[in-house]
């Protein structure tokens, strides 16, 4: 098991590494990307915490305070997106760590939080991760490209055919969260 990770909020340091940790992989995470996660963060839009493990980047996962999916969106649900732990820190309590940081971030605001998971093999782990954790399915069906589909709707299986969840957060007291 690896050791404890500290998990903390991005920092401008932290850019360099993680984009570099990811180009290494051959995945397409770009510098800018967590430039403008820095940027959102700093104007209140979005927090992004960071996993390191004995110095090493290991993982990180975001909340948007105002969620890009609609019902959400409309119902004031925060949003966890794009939750990733490096490969090699996987099976060892990081991603569980990092849910656990921003279910708690995210319980400082709302009673309620959401996520989106991928419908494709990829995301299995990530879909038995969040089952585990008391994420139920928001009853709106699948969503493709951020929109509701419909019966007989043709759909590509990708990154962008999303199941949304969310998850009623303990200590919290309860408040109207629009059908969530």
């Amino acid at each position: 098991m690896t050791r404890d990770p500290t998990i903390r909020p991005l920092e401008g340091r932290d850019v360099a590494p993680i984009a570099a940790a990811f180009r290494d992989l051959g995945w397409d995470k770009p510098r800018s990307q967590y430039e403008r996660y820095l940027s959102e963060q700093q104007e209140g839009l979005r927090s992004v915490l960071v996993a390191f493990v004995r110095g090493d980047f290991a993982g990180y996962v975001t909340i948007k305070w105002d969620a890009g999916y609609p019902h959400f969106q409309a119902s004031g649900i925060p949003e966890i997106q794009d939750l990733n732990v490096l490969p090699r820190f996987r099976r060892a309590g990081i991603g569980t760590r990092l849910m656990d940081a921003v279910e708690q971030t995210a319980s400082e605001r709302s009673n309620v939080v959401g996520i989106g998971v991928g419908m494709s093999p990829d995301y299995g782990a990530a879909q038995r991760l969040y089952a585990l954790r008391g994420y139920v399915p928001d009853g709106r069906g699948l969503a493709s490209e951020g929109r509701t589909v419909s019966h007989g709707n043709t759909v590509t299986v990708d990154d962008g055919l999303i199941l949304y969840l969310t998850k009623t957060l303990v200590g919290r007291a309860p408040q109207e969260t629009h059908g969530a």
